[in-house]
């Protein structure tokens, strides 16, 4: 696969003023075969370019905004790398191994123009902008829906033994293609609500990213994360049902917990609070619960040890985090690859990463995308299965084209506006 430019406003996580003119200045990539420590090279590779990622607590001011200042870096871990980082089982090996477990791209200001980084192959464009070789294929999930109900009826079974309170169990499809996939990325990354919208591309890969998910965010000495977990049709009739829902509470209010646990790792004692609580925000067709956890950073709190605190993030994973990492291990047929992992912006003067759920990855052959959903003891297999097909359906129609009609066992296209669940 050959490679071309990303429109600079959709680098990942790059600030909007700033976008239309930076230029790569240095990268790391990273898997998990490699072998050393990708925190270490990280956290090595952000402080020789000035970024403050040793003390998040005490921003420093950037060094300008002329030619060759550094802006800020782009961040990716994917699941795996995020499991690696705490000593959790990564689980079964991911069904896009080109795309690495973590990169980091530094950005520097250059003068305007297109970023010098890809998404994919260019193809002939037709004159409504869609590459008129864009084919994707039927879509082949790596279990079938009788698989997916049996794995939330083992992890209700593990609840019921008293291993796990909660397990996020996510299923992935793929989909061979042929042409150029640039404009079917662009696609995703505009869906509705996708507040971590961008796209990060290397030597025979890309990741395109939709999520409205915070996994964290750093900024004038304070870190919050904003975990989403509740899932029904954006409909009055839909909003109604999540506000009401017993279960979708309970299963949001224990992540809320988790997360108040993973932030105290790393802040200010006493200083963690929950600032909202199961609000109904909107992504693509469905209704979603979000909620607010912050807190002031402790000093002294680095890059890495952030990271290491909060990911893999717990709505993606489950309560307790390890034991449910394990259930997952032992579950899921294939990895997770670059969903369910974190991807965003570090900058000067604080940080945000997104939770990339709502995400695709294609390689040289294939898309990838990946959904799911939190089980709890009160989950229906089969309406956990029927709820990561609606969560699949916006990223499917998107990928399909701008006119594409909805293939039989999807979801419907996407829908109206703002954001937000999990996987």
């Amino acid at each position: 696969m050959t490679w071309r430019d990303v429109p600079a406003e959709r680098i990942a996580g790059a600030p909007h003023a700033c976008a239309h003119r930076l230029h790569e200045r240095a990268r790391i990539e990273w898997r998990t075969g490699d072998g050393d420590d990708p925190a270490v090279r990280m956290e090595a590779l952000l402080d020789r370019h000035g970024l403050p990622v040793g003390d998040l607590a005490r921003p420093v001011a950037p060094s300008g905004h002329g030619p060759g200042a550094v802006c800020g870096a782009t961040l990716f871990v994917s699941a795996a790398g995020a499991a690696h980082l705490i000593g959790a089982p990564a689980g079964a090996a991911t069904p896009a191994p080109r795309v690495p477990d973590l990169v980091a791209v530094v950005w520097q200001h250059g003068p305007g123009g297109v970023a010098s980084t890809g998404v994919a192959s260019p193809g002939v464009a037709s004159p409504g902008g869609e590459p008129r070789d864009w084919q994707l294929g039927p879509w082949q999930p790596s279990w079938s829906p009788q698989q997916h109900a049996e794995a939330v009826s083992r992890v209700r079974e593990a609840i019921a033994r008293g291993d796990v309170y909660q397990v996020n169990v996510v299923g992935h499809a793929a989909a061979t293609y042929t042409g150029d996939p640039t404009a079917a990325l662009r696609r995703v990354v505009a869906l509705p609500g996708a507040r971590y919208a961008g796209v990060l591309a290397g030597d025979g890969w890309a990741v395109a990213c939709a999520s409205p998910e915070t996994l964290v965010r750093v900024a004038q000495g304070r870190v919050a994360t904003s975990p989403i977990k509740g899932t029904r049709p954006a409909t009055a009739q839909g909003r109604r049902e999540l506000l009401s829902s017993v279960k979708e509470r309970a299963e949001h209010v224990m992540i809320v917990d988790l997360e108040r646990n993973d932030l105290a790792r790393v802040a200010k004692t006493g200083s963690v609070r929950v600032e909202e609580l199961f609000a109904v925000r909107r992504w693509c067709d469905l209704w979603q619960a979000e909620s607010q956890v912050d807190a002031r950073l402790a000093d002294g709190v680095g890059l890495v040890d952030l990271l290491r605190a909060v990911a893999p993030g717990g709505s993606v994973t489950g309560a307790p985090k390890r034991a449910a990492l394990a259930q997952i291990a032992a579950l899921e047929p294939v990895g997770r690859g670059p969903s369910m992992g974190a991807l965003g912006w570090v900058g000067h003067d604080g940080l945000d990463l997104g939770l990339t759920i709502r995400t695709v990855a294609v390689d040289a052959e294939r898309v990838h995308l990946w959904a799911g959903g939190g089980i709890t003891w009160g989950s229906d297999p089969h309406a956990e299965v029927a709820e990561a097909d609606a969560k699949a359906g916006p990223l499917r129609a998107a990928l399909a084209g701008p006119h594409a009609g909805v293939a039989a066992g999807d979801a419907p296209p996407a829908a109206a506006p703002p954001r937000a669940d999990a996987s």
